[in-house]
């Protein structure tokens, strides 16, 4: 706007008539949706349930500590692992079932424990139970050390999850005050609550003591729970207002399929779901899996009976066999790929760029392949989409295919799509300054602007494929 010339002087006025910046948006952000040990975080002091909201985490500690670690029967969070092994960083979770724990008192048991008093009457002194309840419950023991001095009423209580010490609480009673055994535990500990059940002024009698009877209730998961709300923000409908996500993992689906929940046609609605998503919100990438225990033939029979078509999702064979860290003595477990895949395709936009196809990687955390494809077998499966991992001699185990679900030849590999992807959402959001007035001004900036950018972004292949238009709608 002009300024008022009211009086004779120097006037400055600000004319804007260079070229705008336009910034690269990130590429590697996933998004994982299944089953976790349990969905609650801590808020103002009360237990707030997650269960089906996206909740941001950017490392394995920050998920243990809302989602829990490894549990039998979901493969979310060995995903999650390999995710951040492979060099994943920020990613986004969704649990919409809980194996271990639940906020949610009408939906699991928690697990509890007495404990007898240490003088000549015994009898029950004092009732400890999980804060939470299910089965994480049941990992949990107490341990009641007496003060030796003569004539002592205090005692020390520790708290130990799967024999680990976790919370210590020194120099605690049964009578009133504030040392009071209740009154402490219930201010600090986060695993348990204590109840006096008895006569103040006793002490606890010496020994270890094990909380059982922790039990949750699940429910089959059905193709709605995986879909969600947008309006709750819940589930995969609820991912939508994350404009960062740029990759969707669901490796729970087959945890789902294991289980009896699901059928093979349930697999295939959940991954249709998935794929019609991404290719509604049109940034974001989908990394399937394809069912457990599958022959190379078999796998080919599968991808044909699907028929997927899509320039916005990789399917990937086989599973990968790594290291159970359920706690079931050191032994292995073959896990869907999908989320050591998602972790692959941000190292290699970490260190090539997204230009770059996400193939001949090392997949870490790998200690072997639910099947060793051969090269005939390959070549049966390479052409219709299915990109095979193998191991080969001295060179370790592989992304050995980067190719789309996609039957348009101008779309056929991944690193293209998801090169697009960045390019058209970066000029999207970076050109939202143009001016309301259609004027050759105007939209001669924000042509140089593109321009610009995209001598930078491969050139003339960017600027021949993409052309926005400026919509003059006010």
């Amino acid at each position: 706007m002009s300024p008022s010339y009211l009086s004779p002087g120097v006037y400055v006025e600000e004319v804007d008539k260079g070229t705008k910046p336009i910034e690269a948006v990130g590429t590697a952000v996933a998004a994982f949706i299944g089953y976790t040990e349990r969905a609650s975080t801590e808020k103002d002091g009360e237990v707030v349930s997650l269960l089906g909201k996206p909740t941001l985490v950017t490392n394995w500690a920050q998920y243990v500590k809302s989602f829990g670690g490894f549990v039998e029967g979901a493969y979310l969070p060995d995903s999650v692992y390999g995710y951040f092994n492979n060099g994943g960083g920020i990613c986004y979770i969704v649990s919409i079932k809980t194996l271990g724990a639940s906020a949610d008192p009408d939906a699991a048991t928690a697990a509890k424990v007495a404990l007898p008093s240490g003088d000549a009457k015994g009898g029950t002194l004092l009732e400890l139970v999980a804060k939470t309840g299910g089965p994480a419950g049941n990992n949990i023991s107490a341990v009641v050390k007496p003060n030796s001095a003569e004539g002592a009423k205090d005692f020390t209580l520790v708290i130990n999850v799967n024999g680990s010490p976790v919370e210590t609480f020194e120099g605690v009673t049964t009578g009133k005050g504030e040392n009071n055994v209740e009154t402490v535990v219930k201010a600090k500990s986060k695993l348990v609550d204590v109840k006096v059940v008895a006569k103040s002024e006793i002490v606890a009698a010496a020994g270890e003591y094990s909380l059982s009877g922790g039990e949750i209730k699940t429910k089959a998961v059905t193709l709605a729970d995986y879909q969600g709300s947008a309006a709750e923000r819940l589930g995969m409908a609820g991912l939508e207002p994350l404009d960062d996500i740029t990759m969707l993992v669901v490796p729970d689906l087959m945890s789902s399929y294991e289980a009896g929940e699901i059928d093979a046609k349930g697999v295939q609605a959940v991954q249709q779901a998935v794929i019609d998503y991404c290719e509604g919100v049109r940034y974001c990438f989908a990394v399937l899996d394809c069912p457990p225990n599958l022959m190379p033939q078999e796998m080919k029979a599968w991808r044909l009976q699907v028929n997927y078509d899509s320039t916005r999702a990789a399917l990937y064979y086989p599973w990968i066999e790594i290291a159970d860290m359920t706690g079931n003595g050191g032994r292995t477990r073959m896990v869907p790929p999908s989320g050591h895949m998602a972790g692959v395709y941000a190292r290699t936009d970490a260190t090539r760029g997204v230009h770059k196809a996400p193939a001949n990687e090392i997949v870490r955390g790998a200690l072997g392949l639910g099947v060793n494809v051969t090269k005939g077998e390959h070549d049966t499966l390479n052409p219709i989409g299915v990109n095979v991992i193998r191991s080969f001699p001295g060179r370790g185990i592989r992304v050995w295919g980067g190719r789309t679900l996609s039957s348009d030849p101008s779309w056929k590999y991944i690193n293209v799509r998801r090169l697009f992807n960045m390019v058209e959402e970066s000029i999207e959001r970076g050109t939202q300054w143009w001016c309301s007035s259609r004027t050759i001004r105007c939209c001669g900036a924000v042509s140089a602007a593109i321009s610009a950018r995209s001598s930078r972004w491969s050139g003339v292949l960017v600027r021949s494929l993409v052309k926005p238009r400026i919509a003059h709608s006010m």
